[in-house]
């Protein structure tokens, strides 16, 4: 999408286009209402910046639309442009039967100790480099963990926001 589609499509049509980045309305709300912006770069850093006031309940709703890392079920729930997102961010995500009952048997640890999904920025990581993250992160205190899954979930929307803008 050009910047100037953006600033002047309807304001239905792009909190849609936003929620499809990470399902956190508040945040697509705030984004839609200060358009129009003069370059990507200022749209990205005021997305990043309502990024940063993300309520831990708005976290947690956005993950529970949100896939595991190589769980291909949870692709029958997205929309196809989201589909098309995550096929983007795990390209590099090539699981063997070991690596992908590692992941399995390491989401299901994290999901047991915090209580909702591993996430991570995907894009541009290996298997085993995802794998090595979630077992340093089963490590973490449930805060440490909040604070660095706000973070993951940020750039996510971030990078998808940035791959579908053009200026």
């Amino acid at each position: 999408m050009q910047l100037d589609q953006f600033n002047q499509a309807p304001e239905a049509e792009i909190h849609q286009f936003l929620q499809q980045c990470v399902h956190i309305p508040t945040w697509a709300t705030a984004i839609t209402q200060q358009r129009p912006f003069e370059s990507i770069e200022q749209l990205l850093e005021f997305a990043r910046q309502q990024a940063s006031h993300w309520s831990w309940p708005e976290i947690q709703a956005a993950l529970a639309n949100h896939p595991r890392i190589g769980e291909k079920q949870a692709q029958q729930q997205l929309t196809a442009q989201e589909q098309v997102f995550s096929a983007r961010e795990q390209a590099a995500v090539q699981l063997n039967s070991d690596t992908q009952q590692a992941l399995l048997q390491g989401n299901l640890a994290y999901e047991k100790k915090f209580g909702f999904i591993f996430l991570i920025k995907a894009f541009g990581l290996s298997s085993e480099d995802i794998l090595q993250a979630l077992q340093y992160r089963l490590l973490n205190d449930a805060d440490t963990e909040q604070r660095i899954v706000q973070q993951q979930l940020s750039d996510i929307a971030l990078l998808r926001l940035s791959q579908e803008l053009q200026s």
